[in-house]
């Protein structure tokens, strides 16, 4: 059975639910690292335990993002919606009832674990109802409030996780409680409509994916914690890719798999999926990169660290309805292409002025990098996800939503490897500058480096030349940033057809990818 779209302020209502729904997911994934100091020290956490306070749900939300998606297109979207936030919900008030002693380590990250679960279940259930209640020729307009508004609120979570933490640590994951409450009434009244197509769920392709993601995602985290020379770290990786191979080819033999591979052939969302992992490897990486920026170079607060984002999310939230009206009006090629070079120039002139240390050098650079980001974000995800049927908006929802989160995972810590090997070398040289024989000045500041990695965010006492030589290895990081959305422009610009999607008639999935969404107009 075929829904039509939601009709009227109705269908805005169901935006505005499935908003509020996903809105916890963007928050956390930066309000916690703006409070471990003071969790770490109230509950006397190891390095390690706060480590995986932050990385246990950024792990499991990758991990089973494409498990979210298939059983939201197999039991109902709505009902995975409303399940979604209540597992989030009652998870961040166990996280913010976690009780102190010997326990405190293993309940905070069992909980952080378990709101990722959450958000892999709700996120691809919500984004599939948003779909199915604008018709072809307005999502991208819908899809620009809901990616704008909620991409934005990652950026309010170091602000809000500032101001909150003065009171309690706690209260970053209690905020999530009234939220929840706004989107099951939302969820309530608006009652929204979608189709489901009824299947069994594929076990198997659920334990290999889950497996391959979360093996290279903790390769990728723990990289810098363990350094790339830990046979470990390679192992891990090696494994998880080995097994997300094995993914593919069982699913091509399966008959209901988790993932439809032959959605792969469709030109467009292949293209699609490419320029929005290269674009994640910089996404993600730039809040934290940029809030450490903030607080170690320009010795700003931790709430004012936040407000350094916000002049990267006024660029990304304007420049995302102006590319949503470009993808309705003329197809996704033009803003994407757009937003890839725009963020290559405005990561590239950041860099330049990042080593002034003055942030009125640098705000319109933010914006620049912003709008970027937000011109080619949406219009990107919006089409990949188009490519697919009315009934696996899900399972493709799933799949570029794994394709993110696993690419942010690698730029972190490829970029974070850039970060920390070129401070090294800069306070190399400064030491030695300073009178101290190199070998002591190599061993000195691989020492400091490292001592800053784990910090936790702590800026108290550092000295000036650390200041300039962190400014500089930003610098590079952003430079790298720059390359990178130049790639991505590059691969829109080969890659992308341009012109206007025609609408899909595909009522059922298909073996063959043109049974599974419009062709590659």
């Amino acid at each position: 059975m075929k829904t039509a779209p939601a009709g009227g302020s109705s269908r805005y209502l169901v935006l505005a639910a499935m908003i509020f729904a996903v809105a916890m997911t963007f928050i956390d994934q930066t309000i916690v690292s703006i409070a471990v100091p003071n969790i770490q020290h109230e509950l006397g956490l190891t390095s390690t335990g706060v480590q995986w306070a932050v990385n246990a749900y950024l792990l499991t939300l990758a991990a089973f993002f494409a498990f979210g998606g298939r059983l939201a297109d197999t039991a109902g979207h709505r009902r995975m919606v409303v399940l979604g936030v209540l597992v989030f919900a009652g998870a961040s008030a166990c996280c913010g009832l976690t009780p102190t002693g010997s326990a405190a380590e293993a309940w905070l990250v069992t909980f952080r674990a378990v709101q990722g679960l959450g958000g892999a279940i709700m996120f691809p259930a919500a984004l599939a109802i948003v779909v199915q209640s604008f018709a072809l020729r307005e999502r991208g307009r819908a899809l620009a409030l809901f990616f704008g508004i909620a991409g934005g609120l990652t950026a309010i979570g170091p602000v809000l996780g500032g101001y909150l933490t003065e009171w309690t640590w706690r209260a970053i994951f209690w905020v999530n409680l009234p939220v929840a409450a706004i989107a099951l009434v939302l969820i309530a009244v608006s009652k929204p409509v979608t189709d489901i197509r009824p299947a069994p769920m594929d076990y198997r392709g659920l334990a290999l994916i889950a497996g391959g993601v979360g093996l290279s995602v903790f390769g990728f985290q723990q990289s810098q914690v363990w350094g790339w020379s830990n046979p470990a770290i390679g192992l891990c990786i090696a494994a998880g890719v080995l097994l997300l191979v094995v993914f593919v080819l069982v699913e091509k033999r399966t008959a209901s798999p988790l993932i439809q591979v032959d959605i792969f052939r469709i030109r467009a969302f292949s293209v699609q999926n490419l320029v929005l992992g290269i674009s994640m490897l910089v996404f993600v990486p730039v809040f934290f990169f940029s809030s450490e920026y903030a607080q170690i170079a320009l010795g700003d607060s931790s709430s004012e660290a936040g407000v350094f984002l916000l002049y990267f999310f006024i660029g990304f939230v304007i420049a995302s309805q102006i590319g949503g009206r470009m993808l309705d009006r003329g197809g996704a090629k033009r803003p994407v292409v757009t937003g890839c070079v725009l963020a290559a120039v405005g990561f590239y002139l950041w860099a330049g002025d990042a080593t002034t240390l003055s942030f009125s050098e640098q705000q319109w650079d933010v914006v620049l990098a912003g709008a970027g980001m937000g011109f080619m974000l949406s219009p990107s995800s919006t089409d990949a996800v188009n490519r697919a049927s009315r009934l696996s908006y899900g399972e493709a929802t799933g799949i570029t939503q794994t394709v993110r989160n696993y690419a942010a995972s690698l730029g972190l810590a490829v970029l974070g490897t850039v970060l920390v090997t070129d401070l090294r070398s800069q306070l190399t040289d400064s030491l030695v500058a300073q009178g101290l024989p190199h070998d002591q000045a190599v061993s000195t500041a691989a020492h400091l480096s490292q001592v800053q990695a784990q910090s936790g965010g702590s800026t108290a006492n550092i000295p000036q030349f650390f200041r300039v030589d962190f400014a500089h290895a930003t610098q590079t990081v952003l430079y790298w940033m720059a390359v990178i959305m130049a790639v991505a422009a590059v691969v829109a610009v080969v890659g992308l057809r341009p012109g206007v999607q025609t609408e899909t008639t595909a009522e059922e999935p298909a073996a063959q990818p043109t049974g599974r969404g419009p062709g590659p107009a």
